[in-house]
C-alpha cells in the first residue's frame, strides 16, 4: 500500500504552504511551536505521521530561528517514524556562501546541507538556488525548480517589441541567457564590481541597450542596490524601459526605497518570501502551483522536468 502524502509548514512559510496544499487538494497539516521563556522552541505534530511521506515547507531567510525551528521538525518527523521526510526550502538561506572567496571564510551553502542532512532529512525540493553547484553539496536527493514556470508567460503577456534579456552582473549571465533563450530576445550584461557585500563601486553595459525594452533577470534582490543601478545606468543608455523579474524578494534594509526612486518600471517576483510591505511598482507571482505539482510527481516516482520551460 502507498504512503500518505502530509504537508506541513513552519511558521515563517505558512501563507505559501497554505496555498501549496489548497494547489494539491489536500489540507495542510498542523504542529504545535512552544517557546519557553528563553525563546527555546519545542514542536509537536498534532496528528499521527507514522508512514507518511512528509512534506515540510519553510524557507531559510532570518531570523536564524526559521532554521532551527525547521531542524526541530525534521528531527520530531523522524522520531514519529514518517516514511520519507521531505525538506521543501523555497529560498535556501546563506545560499550566497558557496565558496571561499578569502581566507579564513566559512562556506554557509555546504554547512546547511551538512545540517539538513545530519537532522534526518530524506530529500530537499527548493528552487533558483544562487549558484547551482549547491546542488552538489548534498549526499541526499535534490530537486531545484525553476520560477522561469511562472516567469516566462508573464513576460509574453506583456508583449514587448524590441525585448533584451539583461544579467546585471557577470555571474547571472547563464541565467539570463536561459531567459533569452526562451523569449528569442538579444542579451547583454552590465558588468558590476563590488568593493564589499551590498555596495557597488561601479557599473558598465556589455551590449547595446538602445531602443529597447529590457528584462534585468536576477535569483534574488535584497538591498535592491545592483538592480536599481542597472535600471538606471540601462534607461542612460537610450533604453525604453526596464523591468526586473527577481525568484526571490528579500528586499532588506532601504530596498523599498530605492525601488520606488529608481528608473524601474516593475520588479516581479515570487512568493518564496513575504514582502515587509506593499508597492506600486512590485508584482507578486506565486509559485505555490509549481510546488504542488512537484510534490505530487515526487510521491509518485515521477520525472519533475514536466515542469520546466
Amino acid at each position: 500500500m502507498s504512503s500518505k502524502i502530509k504537508i506541513f509548514s513552519g511558521s515563517s512559510s505558512r501563507y505559501l504552504a497554505e496555498k501549496v496544499s489548497d494547489f494539491f487538494g489536500s489540507p495542510l497539516g498542523e504542529i504545535e511551536l512552544l517557546k519557553f521563556s528563553d525563546g527555546e522552541m519545542q514542536v509537536y505534530y498534532e496528528e499521527s505521521i507514522r508512514g507518511s511521506d512528509i512534506f515540510i515547507v519553510q524557507s531559510t531567510f532570518a531570523p536564524a530561528d526559521n532554521t532551527m525551528e525547521l531542524l526541530l521538525l525534521i528531527d520530531a518527523a523522524k522520531r514519529a517514524s514518517a516514511n520519507q521526510v521531505v525538506v521543501v526550502i523555497p529560498y535556501y538561506g546563506y545560499a550566497r556562501q558557496d565558496r571561499k572567496v578569502r581566507s579564513r571564510v566559512s562556506v554557509g551553502a555546504k554547512l546547511m546541507a551538512n545540517i539538513l542532512t545530519a537532522a534526518g532529512a530524506d530529500r530537499i525540493v527548493t528552487m533558483d538556488l544562487h549558484a547551482g553547484q549547491i546542488q552538489g553539496f548534498f549526499d541526499i536527493p535534490l530537486d531545484h525548480l525553476d520560477a522561469s514556470a511562472v516567469f516566462v508567460p508573464y513576460l509574453k503577456s506583456l508583449k514587448l517589441d524590441n525585448l533584451c534579456i539583461a544579467s546585471p552582473d557577470i555571474g547571472g549571465s547563464a541565467r539570463a541567457r536561459k531567459y533569452a533563450s526562451y523569449l528569442g530576445a538579444e542579451l547583454i550584461i552590465v558588468d558590476k564590481h563590488r568593493k564589499r557585500p551590498n555596495e557597488v563601486a561601479s557599473m558598465r553595459v556589455i551590449g547595446d541597450a538602445k531602443g529597447k525594452n529590457i528584462i534585468l533577470v536576477d535569483d534574488l534582490v535584497d538591498t535592491a542596490g545592483t538592480i536599481t543601478k542597472a535600471a538606471d545606468l540601462l534607461i542612460e543608455e537610450g533604453a525604453l524601459s526596464v523591468r526586473a523579474i527577481a525568484t526571490h524578494p528579500l528586499l532588506s534594509g532601504p530596498a523599498y526605497e530605492r525601488i520606488a526612486a529608481s528608473k524601474l518600471d516593475e520588479l516581479v517576483v515570487t512568493d518564496t518570501i513575504p514582502l515587509k510591505q506593499e508597492l506600486d511598482k512590485i508584482k507578486v507571482l506565486s509559485i505555490a502551483p509549481v510546488f504542488a505539482k512537484a510534490f505530487r510527481k515526487i510521491h509518485n516516482f515521477e520525472s519533475i522536468s514536466s515542469l520546466f520551460i
